[in-house]
């Protein structure tokens, strides 16, 4: 099958979609799986929706950057102000 990015993710159907156990309670999380050769994202929320497709490599660079705290000053802009930490 040809995968390519932007295409719907209902039609990855041998796809084993993964979640976040850290993923909030209403849903708003990005789920992912792992398509040949590729891995593929989705919004959690739109289980038929567009999945973007990453090569392998560029994924696996990605995780050690969020690993190695490169990607840390973009959470703290996002996040709410947490109190009492």
């Amino acid at each position: 099958m040809l995968v390519n990015s932007g295409m719907p993710a209902g039609q990855l159907p041998s796809a084993r979609w993964r979640k976040s156990t850290c993923s909030n309670p209403s849903g708003s999380c990005v789920e992912l799986a792992e398509v040949p050769g590729a891995v593929a994202v989705r919004n959690s929320r739109d289980k038929r929706g567009p999945a973007l497709i990453y090569p392998r490599a560029a994924m696996i660079a990605f995780l050690q950057g969020m690993k190695n705290g490169e990607f840390d000053a973009l959470i703290s802009l996002c996040a709410p102000a947490r109190r009492g930490l």
